[in-house]
């Protein structure tokens, strides 16, 4: 990259925005100006950035989008909604972690390994995909490659963290409570989450799945472009601070066993595989913490259908499923020559 960009963070003090700050530094993104936004609670807060303390700025209407090249949103969907076509208006590149664009049709959603040509038709906005559907078609596209897909049902245990900081404290003081003796009431979550799992994830349907169950489904057939691809999904909050997992079973036009998967699979930008079940070796969240590899093991053949492939795969829903994703989109950007 010949030059330094733009950079401007809403939302900089949750959990996602401060980790946006950090994979920048990590991967040494050209960041000239940086400005930083988030709600009153945080005004004047003083955040490090490559040396240099930045102060939070408020957002509002007033908020000054003009100059920067990229604005990084990690916000409501509500405010999403306000802020990015604003940002768009100012000339600046939006890209949002929330739901508020993904499924708009002149909005792209990208993976940038599985889609970054969609790039090219964005008008100023570009969303991120829900955390659990990113790492399930890095892993599914190569897959689809050599025999198109058919059907899909992934199953995903997500970690607090997709809930917010908020969420982590919540798990932190049920688990030290539970220790103790004692009892912590639930606040984040509709019930305890330490020692437990809660089989619903966002707001319920009339159709008895889950928005967040529907999100995944309906990103799936966006990113890969496949409208009519069959997804079904359950999705799980788990007792885990960071690192989002899913069992998934995929239907393809032709069988593939576990060996071809792994041949298609080894030379995938971003994909790691660990798999020696005999050796109990596969990845858990703890192996996905803190990096950008989506992880892949339990690779095998569908005992229930001849073209059937099961696999396991875990990422970071901080890192992957949001900052980093939405960093490797600008990158791509700029690559291609859109900014």
């Amino acid at each position: 990259m010949s030059r330094s960009f733009g950079i401007g963070v809403v939302g900089a003090t949750g959990a996602v925005g401060r980790e946006f700050l950090s994979v920048m530094e990590e991967r040494n993104f050209p960041v000239g100006e940086l400005r930083l936004w988030a709600s009153e609670r945080s005004r004047g807060k003083q955040i490090e950035f490559n040396g240099e303390s930045h102060t939070v700025q408020v957002l509002d209407d007033d908020s000054d989008f003009t100059g920067l090249d990229f604005v990084l949103i990690s916000a409501s969907g509500s405010i999403s909604r306000a802020v990015a076509p604003r940002v768009a208006a100012a000339g600046v590149v939006a890209i949002d972690d929330s739901s508020a664009f993904r499924y708009d049709d002149d909005v792209p959603l990208v993976v940038p390994e599985v889609n970054a040509e969609d790039l090219k038709e964005h008008k100023g906005i570009v969303a991120i995909p829900n955390c659990s559907t990113t790492p399930i078609v890095q892993v599914l596209a190569p897959l689809h490659e050599h025999s198109p897909v058919r059907r899909v049902i992934a199953d995903t245990y997500q970690s607090v963290s997709g809930a917010g900081g908020m969420a982590m404290e919540e798990l932190a003081e049920q688990s030290a409570a539970m220790s103790n003796g004692s009892e912590s009431a639930p606040d984040v979550f509709p019930h305890p989450i330490a020692s437990n799992l809660i089989p619903s994830i966002d707001d319920p349907r009339d159709d008895g799945y889950s928005k967040e169950e529907w999100k995944v489904s309906a990103e799936t057939r966006k990113i890969m472009h496949i409208p009519e691809l069959a997804v079904s999904a359950t999705c799980v909050r788990v007792p885990v601070f960071r690192a989002h997992s899913a069992a998934v079973h995929a239907e393809f036009s032709d069988p593939i066993d576990a060996d071809l998967a792994r041949s298609l699979l080894e030379d995938v930008p971003g994909v790691e595989i660990v798999d020696d079940l005999a050796a109990e070796v596969y990845p858990m969240p703890m192996t996905a913490e803190g990096n950008d590899t989506t992880w892949v093991g339990r690779l095998r053949q569908d005992m229930s259908h001849p073209n059937g492939l099961v696999f396991w795969v875990v990422s970071d829903n901080l890192r992957k499923g949001a900052a980093t994703n939405s960093l490797q989109i600008a990158e791509s950007m700029i690559e291609q020559g859109l900014v």
